[in-house]
């Protein structure tokens, strides 16, 4: 199967368009599968958002976090076949997957890492393509192949059973490149995500998941709601995740860090937790920053002192009003 082969990096530029049509296998995602007579009920008392309020037709994004609120995991959860998939950072997947079937026992639900295969599909003949499958004008559609979920206007993610996989790129003109596209497009979108080295490393406010509505204030107990709670309505979080840019004139490693300008002194501001290097030694990632960080805060990354980074808008509000 030529999609599970290695597949080439999409060599996009700072200054171009995606192509009409890109699908990328998601290697780097993963996805928990949750079914039972209890899923409902046991997910519900587990994660961030509303479970009990999502409907057939709706995805959401959620955080499962540890007693303290510090996240174990951000994913994006849907209905898929029986139960439910939430879909997350495969790094972390072992992790995730044992803390959430911690309590397991006590409920009629099985718990286990999906073996579907994820794809996502971006660019502007995204929608008509699908459409030859499925009915793009639900947020979450099923079809005969699995589910497909609409991330944003050009962009959806689909989770298929593996055999279906070469029937739905046979005839696609479509480039079919690595998911670093994926990437890039979290990036764009300023979603936040949960790798196993920043596994109960923070709390979902400091990666913006209350802007993008991933936990309900309103929803009753959870893990690591008490943390939560405390952070929104006493003002307790003093971190948020921003993004930024800048050049490179070497490849960005998995580690890549900044260091942010305090008066006439550099100071570490932290660990890239994602990034995207384009083809013209350009590149932007998604950080935690203090939360009082200012537009115009000078940075540059540590390997590289003389590459000034700046931070980017948002495309969301940060305002709790």
């Amino acid at each position: 199967m030529k999609w599970q082969q290695p597949l080439t990096k999409y060599p996009l530029s700072s200054n171009q368009s995606l192509p009409p049509l890109v699908i990328c296998p998601l290697t780097s995602w993963a996805s928990i599968s949750m079914v039972g007579d209890d899923k409902k009920s046991y997910l519900h008392g587990q994660v961030t958002c509303d479970v009990v309020s999502l409907k057939p037709h709706q995805a959401t994004l959620g955080a499962h976090c540890d007693a303290k609120g510090k996240m174990w995991s951000i994913f994006r959860l849907f209905h898929h076949l029986d139960g439910y998939a939430l879909v997350q950072r495969a790094s972390g997947i072992d992790t995730a997957l044992s803390e959430i079937k911690k309590y397991a026992v006590f409920s009629k639900v099985e718990i286990t890492q999906s073996e579907d295969a994820l794809l996502g599909v971006m660019g502007e003949q995204a929608e008509a393509w699908l459409s030859q499958f499925v009915d793009t004008s639900q947020e979450v559609a099923a079809f005969s192949a699995g589910t497909a979920v609409k991330v944003a206007k050009q962009r959806w993610l689909l989770l298929v059973n593996a055999e279906h996989v070469d029937a739905l790129l046979a005839n696609s003109e479509a480039e079919i490149c690595d998911d670093s596209l994926w990437d890039w497009a979290d990036i764009d979108a300023a979603i936040p995500r949960i790798d196993s080295q920043d596994q109960a490393s923070n709390i979902p406010q400091a990666l913006n998941l209350q802007a993008l509505d991933g936990i309900s204030f309103s929803k009753g107990c959870y893990t690591g709601q008490e943390t939560i709670a405390r952070a929104k309505y006493r003002g307790m979080n003093k971190r948020a995740l921003f993004k930024v840019s800048g050049p490179t004139l070497a490849p960005l490693s998995d580690t890549t860090t900044l260091e942010r300008a305090v008066g006439d002194n550099w100071r570490s501001a932290g660990t890239l937790i994602a990034q995207y290097q384009y083809s013209d030694q350009q590149a932007c990632g998604l950080i935690v920053l203090p939360k009082e960080t200012e537009a115009d805060t000078k940075l540059r990354l540590s390997e590289q002192p003389d590459a000034l980074w700046h931070v980017e808008p948002l495309p969301y509000s940060l305002d709790d009003e």
